[in-house]
């Protein structure tokens, strides 16, 4: 099957086909898409065989869990195609450098991560792999039928094959570089006129500066926030100046774990791969999200824990979809404040969300804002 027809097929599967009436319809599809995968898996992957020799795929749910810094201490014997961590990164590197993005190993797309997690990372992908996401992100990101024509801007720090393969007859993808100055993107963007931006939020910040002192004249349908935590008082700004809801999508290194729907709410991917919720406080709908991906085979992600902080949304969303619905995502870990409780004895925990919403209620006049914890008591 070519390229064209696997995204196509994949589209029209996420976009029409994959429904689900329950969350226990849900839960029991994706039992079975897992333990099928780990079957095939495991003997293909030395880390993974050897960690979880002796258990019960039936049991995968409390299988031990891995992190980053397993995954990347064992990539040579962790992903399934034999590529060396050392030339993955000889040649990520060279790209960085190069801003060239297109060369691959064996077929295979290698990205490094931008680090935002303190750690940056290596993520392999195959072509059909590639096909796979491409056609799963346009389900959930176009606002329109994937036949109607759409214009598409979008900011990163590094292209990807991965990226390219979203590029189709009526579908025009134009990439920009994030390590070049705004001003260099104007006079581009006018020009291009585009019907769907994309770019991380600090970025649309500037270029909704742009747009209100009348520099940059776009007014795509769609904004999409990527790559980092979208700020509520950011998301007010943009939409005041855009006049639009602000999308997201959530995509790191270990997939693409979440998008909004048409009412702007967060849903978790739930139909591309499974996230556990570690919770931190199950009150307050606080968990950390542990990934088990049933469609990545060349580096595959089992019982991965992230450090991101996401808060579970209380009330249903008018969509209806069954897919897990977040308020937000906070940060992480690493985010999170400790002091001193009233009575001076033990230090609690202060989650971001309390300390952006401290900031945003003391005035409406605060744009931008830093909060950095220098002691545990200050």
């Amino acid at each position: 099957m070519n390229d064209k027809l696997a995204i196509l097929r994949q589209y029209l599967v996420t976009k029409y086909v994959r429904k689900f009436k329950s969350r226990q319809q849900l839960s029991a599809w994706q039992n079975t898409k897992v333990i099928n995968f780990l079957a095939e898996i495991l003997p293909k992957s030395r880390f993974y065989r050897d960690r979880y020799q002796g258990l019960d795929l039936s049991d995968w749910q409390t299988f031990p869990i891995v992190y980053k810094s397993a995954m990347m201490a064992n990539f040579d014997d962790l992903n399934t195609v034999g590529i060396t961590k050392d030339s993955a990164f000889k040649l990520a590197i060279e790209a960085e450098t190069t801003r060239n993005f297109t060369p691959t190993i064996q077929g295979y797309t290698i990205g490094l991560s931008s680090g935002t997690s303190g750690n940056r990372g290596l993520f392999l992908v195959s072509p059909a792999e590639r096909q796979l996401w491409a056609g799963t992100i346009l389900a959930k990101a176009l606002p329109h039928s994937i036949f109607t024509p759409e214009r598409i801007a979008f900011f990163l720090r590094a292209n990807s094959n991965l990226y390219e393969t979203v590029q189709r007859q009526r579908i025009r993808f134009e990439y920009f570089d994030l390590f070049a100055a705004v001003e260099n993107h104007l006079e581009r963007l006018n020009k291009i006129d585009p019907t769907i931006l994309v770019a991380p939020p600090s970025m649309l910040r500037l270029l909704a500066a742009a747009r209100s002192s009348g520099e940059l004249k776009i007014l795509p349908e769609k904004i999409i926030a990527v790559a980092e935590v979208l700020d509520p008082l950011d998301a007010t700004y943009l939409s005041e100046c855009f006049g639009r809801t602000i999308h997201q999508l959530y995509q790191c290194t270990e997939g693409f774990l979440g998008s909004t729907c048409v009412y702007g709410t967060l849903h978790l991917n739930e139909d591309i791969l499974v996230i556990q919720k570690e919770y931190i406080d199950r009150q307050l709908g606080k968990f950390m999200p542990i990934i088990t991906d049933f469609n990545r085979r060349t580096q595959p992600i089992i019982r991965y824990r992230l450090d991101d902080i996401l808060t579970e949304r209380q009330d249903p969303c008018p969509c209806g979809s069954v897919f897990t619905a977040l308020t937000s995502i906070e940060g992480r870990c690493d985010d999170i404040f400790w002091l001193p409780d009233l009575t001076g004895e033990r230090l609690i925990s202060i989650f971001p969300d309390f300390i952006r919403r401290a900031i945003m209620t003391a005035s409406a006049d605060i744009q931008e804002y830093r909060v950095v914890q220098i002691s545990p008591t200050a």
